[in-house]
Order: structure tokens, then C-alpha cells, then sequence
């Protein structure tokens, strides 16, 4: 499985291309705003099928893209149910942003949450549920590759912001302190926005949330 890590949208939102070239199959993480046309050539390239998008969290940069790609794609949907009225219902996201962004309600074909276990390109991925930021956001980890994709639960010597409607720091420190931090110390952090950065350095270092 490689993994492709695209910055897109308004304020540069990580989205990951994961690409499995001998099964011909992809899964998109998150979907960020003018994310299909950087995709679609690297799938092309490899003649892979975009299969599943999977949303960390409703916030808008994580899904303004989103309908576009299931549209091009047929692509299953999953995320987490706390988040259900944003994603599907995202002009209210509009109210607190004080603008408009042409959001796009995207339909999820299945809602997942904490400790749920599926299988992707013949690994096993388990749902992490890590709210605090986002009442829905969730991580999807891969154990057996040391490497969890966290949404903006964290990021390299940062927290998600938590001043937004559904926010707070508490439950936001509580759900990096153990979901987060109880992964092995070796794991790689995959955040939605900014460098990657490991369990070992955010426990140690991280100046909002001290292990």
C-alpha cells in the first residue's frame, strides 16, 4: 500500500491517497476542496479504482471535496454518526464560518465508531473515536504498519482547535491521552493538517497535552 499525502482546499487540508497497485484499489482520506483533480491522474496512472472515502470528521476543509469524488467514483462512504448533521447537512457549518462555501452534503453508507475493526487492501484497520475538536472525529489505524491517520485530534507539537461549536479541550486532552497515546510509542501520526509526527514525540514534547 503506498500512501499518497495531498494537501488541498482553501487552507491546504491533508487528504491520503492510499493506493494498493496489485489490487487496483484505492481509498481516499478525507476530502478536501479541489481534491478529485489532483487524484484522478495519480489513480489513472495506475489504472486503480477509487473503492471508499473516509471521513476523519465533518468540519468543512475535511469534506468540501467529498461530493464531487463520490460522484466521480461511486465511492463508499464512512464516518463517524456524531458528525452526521455537518456532513450531510453542511451549510450549517456556513452560521459559524460567517460565509459561504458552496458546501455539498455528502451520503454516508456506513457509520463506524469506536473500536470498530474492518479490513482494507488485506489489513486490518480499527476506528479510534477521538472527539474533543470535532464530535465525530475518529483515527483509522493501521497496527501492523505502525501508522494512524488522526484527523485534527493532534498534530507535530499541536491540538486541534476546540473554540468551535461542538469543541472542547478537556474531552479533547482526555481523548489524545487515551486513545492517542496508549498507541505504541513508534506509531506515526498522520494529521489533517501540517508534517506527520509519532506517538514517542507528541508524549514527550507536546506543550498543549503532556502525557
Amino acid at each position: 500500500m503506498k500512501v499518497h499525502t495531498i494537501p488541498s482546499g482553501m487552507i491546504q487540508t491533508n487528504a491520503y491517497l492510499l493506493v494498493d497497485e496489485s489490487r487496483k484499489e484505492a481509498v481516499l482520506i478525507d476530502a478536501p476542496g479541489e481534491i478529485w483533480e489532483k487524484i484522478e491522474p495519480l489513480l489513472s496512472a495506475v489504472d486503480a479504482k477509487l473503492t471508499e472515502l473516509w471521513i476523519t470528521h465533518g468540519h468543512w476543509d475535511h469534506t468540501q471535496g467529498g461530493a464531487e469524488v463520490v460522484r466521480q467514483t461511486s465511492a463508499k462512504v464512512i464516518a463517524h454518526a456524531a458528525d452526521r448533521t455537518l456532513i450531510e447537512t453542511p451549510e450549517i457549518m456556513e452560521g459559524f464560518m460567517g460565509e459561504k462555501l458552496g458546501l455539498e452534503g455528502i451520503r454516508v453508507d456506513q457509520w463506524i465508531d469506536q473500536a470498530d475493526k474492518f479490513r482494507a487492501f488485506g489489513e486490518d484497520v480499527e476506528v479510534r473515536h477521538v472527539p474533543g475538536h470535532c464530535p465525530g472525529n475518529v483515527m483509522f489505524v493501521f497496527a501492523a504498519r505502525n501508522q494512524a491517520f488522526v484527523g485534527d485530534a493532534i498534530f507535530a507539537g499541536s491540538i486541534g482547535r476546540t473554540d468551535l461549536p461542538g469543541g472542547s479541550f478537556e474531552l479533547l486532552a482526555q481523548s489524545i491521552r487515551e486513545q492517542i497515546y496508549t498507541l505504541p510509542d513508534e506509531t506515526v501520526l498522520l494529521p489533517g493538517h501540517g508534517p506527520t509526527t509519532q506517538v514517542a514525540i507528541e508524549k514527550q514534547h507536546n506543550p498543549h497535552v503532556p502525557a
